[in-house]
């Protein structure tokens, strides 16, 4: 682990995972080194010391390849290349740039090793090292699993270190000193004697040098940061608050054209017949296409967005059948069906002690638990701007995978993938529905029916959640023991579709088998070191198709599993935050806890009629996070007093903006408890728009204190971990002030809230 990192101007090759990989495994393609994009088309005087730093004498250029979907990825990422390279930030100019496959994502994978993040022995680093082999080999330039940081840490502040010592050597030539008797100040280089020299005067000089050498252990320690770990303010935060960033529904290009598009309601069944008679002679329509790739339907290309829509809405279509049950009660007998069914046996990834022996020697306590099916519904609706040339297709948009997009929309047009050119925007939302690209399809096949005119696709709300791959519906069965006041025995069953495969499919056409973890994340993996202890995943047949929802299989298993601990833990008699912590078997779970106890006064006494707190527990992507919720049942309705969120980041690079990330998980988590679901009929969801689907009010909405430890040994991502201990701490509050046990969400459907 301790293996140099090395920068080189036509290659970055960075990280012991992709060494690791190279010389372990004796592949070639793991090992080989990428070319630096950054190479091709250089002016003269500019330099390119690796892919993520580009001078010249106009400018400083950063490139931060991780989508900005809200979290504040592009200005994190800006600050890593910042705090070596020795300038502010927002003195450069920040852009994603191209994609490629430099900018593959070695940590994203690394969730899916099936050993428990809090187990960290070398075969298990060993282990996460390598799931950057098939990242590399995939080119998974992508942005998901709260991996931008853990994957960024070291190779953006490598990248500004290697520029800022390149820099110098240049000013050391210069000036005929040495390179170590220089030092730099915000983007310059300071002589001995005061002389300075501004990085842009040295960047021809600079471009004529091979990159200056680089080893992890030369990166400034933590204690000499001059950016990092201090409070800041986001590099997008103007833009966004005037209204002046740039959305990819925002997009205007000269001559361009407007696309609204039908697709059959039923995911994958195909369109029989259309009569678009009546839109044809609609006002601003121009071209009618029926459209085969992605979803089936039928789109119309308008001299405005507001035609479109209206042209569409005139179309009369004749759907198929698709290949899953019509209606939500019958998604949920097939649920019931495959759950404890030997022919829907997934994994079984914990399986300690004698669970068996267990509950045949007591009767066991059982309780059953649903999570139902959930949209991702973010702010801005699926768009893109698609333009055909006769060797190029450019297409502007908002994703998480530029590159599976752009080979895709290569496929379609019948063009080589080096012929699409991907301009990535900012996003307004995505929670990970922009890890699909079933709108980049549907744009590309619209386009090529107007070559050379840039046409804008845009869903309709209503077409954005009627063809989202939604969270799976998941069914869990629990059984459990208890025995001289404490948690003994603990088993419980989760049926859901698989979310990795059929994922991965779509975007690759590759047919992947095995286990899908995602089935059980977030509840065989939880630290907690009970007696006897099982945990198994059953994989329901396919359905609705499905797909990530922020914090995946975490945001309905941390429900399940914690809740159901709570449930013990009570039959126990035993006081909820204190069994938690005996049990727990991790050190730094164990002081999370800890510490939520103390941030919110947990002292286990009763809090008077009407009132209670419930803590609930979840460690997702490597992060343990805890939470406590304080309730009052009032004449209106049950009223969210207060909630306190403990997490562990092994370390807080932007104070401000990790805790809006964990208030915002929260919030997320909290509203889709108690609000959202979506309910099949007749094969398409009934809640299409945000009165249908309503996320947390803001008088809903609880007073909220965080409390961030850096206790763990690496740093973590945490756009995600603060989301699946939020339904439990509330269910469990819940139970604490009125003795109802909620075992299902959305939980108004069970309990009124004022």
């Amino acid at each position: 682990m301790g293996a140099v990192k090395t920068i080189a101007r036509r290659s970055f090759l960075i990280g012991s995972a992709a060494i690791m990989g190279g010389v372990a495994f004796g592949t070639y393609m793991a090992a080989r080194p990428i070319a630096n994009p950054l190479e091709d088309g250089l002016a003269e005087g500019e330099a390119a010391f690796n892919p993520y730093v580009k001078i010249s004498s106009d400018g400083i250029t950063l490139i931060t390849p991780r989508a900005d979907k809200g979290q504040g990825s592009y200005s994190i990422q800006a600050h890593l290349i910042a705090e070596e390279l020795d300038i502010d930030p927002n003195s450069a100019t920040i852009t994603p740039g191209a994609p490629g496959p430099a900018y593959y994502n070695g940590a994203v994978l690394s969730e899916g090793v099936p050993i428990p993040a809090y187990v960290e022995t070398q075969v298990a680093e060993t282990a996460r090292a390598f799931m950057a082999v098939p990242a590399k080999l995939f080119e998974m330039q992508m942005t998901g699993g709260s991996s931008t940081v853990p994957d960024m840490f070291v190779k953006l502040r490598l990248a500004g270190a290697v520029a800022r010592e390149t820099l110098k050597e240049a000013a050391a030539r210069q000036l005929g000193v040495s390179r170590s008797e220089l030092t730099t100040r915000d983007g310059i280089v300071v002589a001995p004697d005061g002389q300075e020299l501004a990085y842009t005067a040295l960047a021809a000089e600079a471009a004529k040098l091979e990159p200056v050498v680089m080893q992890e252990a030369d990166l400034r320690p933590a204690s000499e940061w001059r950016i990092l770990g201090k409070p800041f303010q986001r590099t997008d935060i103007v833009a966004k608050s005037t209204g002046t960033e740039v959305y990819g529904i925002d997009l205007q290009l000269e001559g361009m054209r407007y696309a609204a598009i039908c697709a059959n309601p039923g995911i994958g069944g195909a369109l029989e017949s259309y009569d678009a008679s009546a839109a044809e002679g609609m006002r601003g329509v121009e071209k009618i296409v029926e459209v085969k790739a992605g979803n089936a339907g039928v789109a119309v290309i308008a001299t405005n967005s507001w035609y479109a829509f209206r042209a569409v809405e005139a179309i009369e279509c004749v759907w198929g059948t698709p290949d899953y049950p019509g209606n939500s009660s019958e998604h949920w007998e097939a649920l019931e069906a495959s759950i404890d069914s030997e022919a829907h046996f997934d994994h079984r990834q914990r399986n300690e002690g004698d669970v068996e022996v267990s509950l045949a020697s007591a009767t066991p306590f059982e309780a059953e638990y649903r999570a139902p099916y959930l949209a991702h519904a973010p702010m801005e609706p699926m768009n893109a701007v698609v333009q055909i040339g006769e060797d190029r297709i450019d297409i502007w948009t908002g994703t998480q995978i530029p590159l599976f997009i752009r080979n895709r929309a290569a496929a379609i047009a019948g063009m080589d993938n080096d012929a699409v050119h991907v301009h990535v925007l900012p996003m307004g939302g995505s929670f990970g529905h922009r890890l699909e690209m079933t709108h980049i399809e549907q744009a590309v096949e619209i386009a090529m029916a107007m070559p050379g005119t840039p046409v804008k696709l845009t869903w309709s709300r209503e077409e954005d959640m009627s063809h989202d791959y939604p969270r799976p519906a998941a069914l869990m069965r629990g059984r459990g023991v208890v025995a001289d006041g404490k948690v003994d025995t603990f088993d419980i069953s989760v049926c859901q579709q698989g979310l990795a495969g059929p994922w991965m499919g779509r975007l690759t056409g590759l047919t992947l088998g095995g286990p899908d973890a995602t089935i059980t994340t977030g509840s065989w993996d939880q630290p907690f070191g009970i007696p006897n202890y099982r945990v198994t995943g059953y994989r329901a047949p396919d359905l609705v198709p499905v797909s990530s929802w922020r914090s995946v299989g975490a945001s309905t298993n941390g429900f399940f599993h914690d809740t159901f601990l709570d449930e013990l833990i009570h039959e126990a008699g035993a006081d909820p935050l204190e069994e938690r912590i005996r049990l727990c078997i991790h050190d730094e779970s164990r002081k999370v806890l800890e510490a939520v106890g103390e941030l919110s006064g947990w002292d286990g006494a009763d809090m008077g009629e009407g009132r209670g707190r419930g803590v609930g527990f979840c460690m997702s992507f490597g992060v343990p996070c805890a939470e406590v919720i304080e309730v009052t049942q009032t004449e209106a309705g049950l009223r969210l007093d207060k909630a306190y969120v403990v997490a562990d980041v092994g370390q807080a690079l932007d104070p401000v903006n990790l805790e809006a990330q964990l208030y915002g998980g929260l919030i997320f988590g909290l509203a889709h408890a108690i609000n959202s679901e979506l309910t099949y009929e007749n094969y398409r969801p009934a809640q299409v728009n945000y009165h249908a689907y309503e996320g947390l009010r803001l008088y809903q909405t609880p007073q909220i204190e965080v409390k961030v430890l850096e206790n763990a040994g690496r740093v973590r991502g945490v756009g995600e971990p603060s989301l699946p201990p939020a339904a439990p701490a509330l269910g469990n509050a819940i139970f604490a002030a009125t003795g109802q046990r909620i075992r299902e969400m959305p939980f108004n459907k069970f309990i009124d809230f004022a």
